[in-house]
């Protein structure tokens, strides 16, 4: 059978969550390392993935379809079990997550719209996966553009904007500004939020900008000459703030502080740490050092297992046994259960060779010359030993 498009539901009616589709195709393919069916139907509610977003989730006849794709306007589904070829099957979407989806594309058209207008970057790059959503820009914005931005966007949704999509014609087209990361070859599908976005797009949109509830930025980061901002639209900015504020709430109250002194409060705790970590390497050192003074001048080797010392330190205790010790002279920090880090020095033995036996026997990390190597190894203090020995 030759098969030359699927039908797209969610084209004509983004808010419906239920169909009846004929099954053109099954074929047995493997996925994920399991035995799997692609189905194709004469026509589907199933958004694929496409333009940078997941696809859709749900069942056809109960069947869990575990992804969907599409190519030369073909949709394929992908389910776990076999469904007959000329049979009418039931679909039904995953109504929650199709509609997150709409919440957060619908935001990110505002908000690359809004940059587009402001600052006439474009939309290089979108991402919409079920955990994050990016948009990356060919241009620099600072801290006051985005927090700009972001607000205009809220506003908009608060407009309560009704978003149109039309299919306009090629003489349509040709009068019409819209942005498009891409060439489209064949029907244009245009999302249009007014006065704020015009975009050529494939994906189901909310009604309304009222319906994205909100959109919140989360990072920003320079990216290849641009910036990628992160955000996060509706339920998924709701959840966001409420795991925040969870955090921020389990600190007020184990640190016995507001939260208008959360940051105060842990300034002067790390102030403190780095104070009394300074202080405690210094004492390590001093006790490393008497250490040092009873170790008989005339013994070769030097293994020795401490806790709480820095590299500064080490490299400078290490410096110190080499010139009293003819063989390895070797300090390891640590303890059997974490592991150790290590620095081994030496003036008349090849300390590569060492390395090279702690990677065999230990698969020691780490690097360095044949006068001083430093690393990583979990071994215990005894098998550590023993190679010296």
């Amino acid at each position: 059978m030759t098969i030359e498009k699927t039908m797209c539901l969610y084209d004509q009616d983004a808010y419906a969550t239920d169909f009846d589709g004929k099954v053109l195709s099954c074929e047995e393919v493997t996925y994920n390392d399991a035995i799997c069916y692609q189905v194709i139907l004469d026509q589907t509610l199933f958004f694929p993935e496409q333009g940078g977003q997941s696809p859709d989730k749900g069942h056809i006849n109960g069947i869990e379809v575990l992804d969907v794709q599409i190519k030369d306007d073909i949709i394929t589904h992908t389910v776990a079990a076999q469904l007959e070829v000329g049979e009418t099957v039931h679909g039904v979407i995953d109504w929650k997550h199709r509609f997150s989806n709409m919440q957060q594309h619908s935001g990110e058209h505002i908000f690359s719209g809004i940059v587009h207008k402001r600052f006439g970057y474009e939309n290089v790059g979108f991402h919409l996966s079920d955990q994050t959503v990016s948009m990356d820009f060919n241009g620099a914005l600072t801290g006051e553009d985005i927090r700009t931005v972001e607000y205009e966007v809220n506003k908009a949704i608060s407009e309560n904007i009704e978003i149109c999509v039309t299919f306009p014609t090629n003489e349509e087209l040709a009068n019409l500004e819209y942005r498009s990361k891409i060439e489209i070859e064949g029907q244009v599908r245009i999302v249009t939020v007014p006065g704020y976005d015009v975009c050529a797009c494939c994906a189901p949109h909310v009604r309304r900008t009222g319906e994205i509830g909100m959109l919140k930025v989360m990072s920003v980061q320079n990216h290849r000459g641009g910036v990628r901002v992160t955000m996060l639209c509706g339920f998924r900015a709701l959840e966001a703030f409420r795991e925040k504020s969870a955090i921020v709430d389990e600190l007020t109250g184990f640190l016995t502080t507001g939260q208008d002194k959360l940051v105060e409060t842990v300034k002067k705790m790390k102030s403190a740490n780095q104070t009394l970590s300074s202080q405690l390497a210094q004492a390590n050192q001093t006790l490393l050092l008497q250490k040092l003074e009873s170790i008989p001048e005339t013994q070769e080797d030097v293994v020795m297992f401490e806790n709480g010392i820095n590299t500064k330190v080490l490299r400078n205790v290490i410096n110190n046994l080499m010139e009293k010790h003819s063989g390895f002279c070797a300090i390891f920090v640590g303890d059997d259960e974490n592991g150790y880090n290590y620095i081994v020095g030496s003036k008349n033995k090849d300390c590569k060779e060492l390395a090279a036996k702690m990677k065999e026997l230990f698969s020691a990390k780490g690097g360095g010359n044949s006068q001083m190597i430093q690393g990583s190894v979990s071994a215990s203090e005894a098998e550590l030993v023993n190679i010296f020995s």
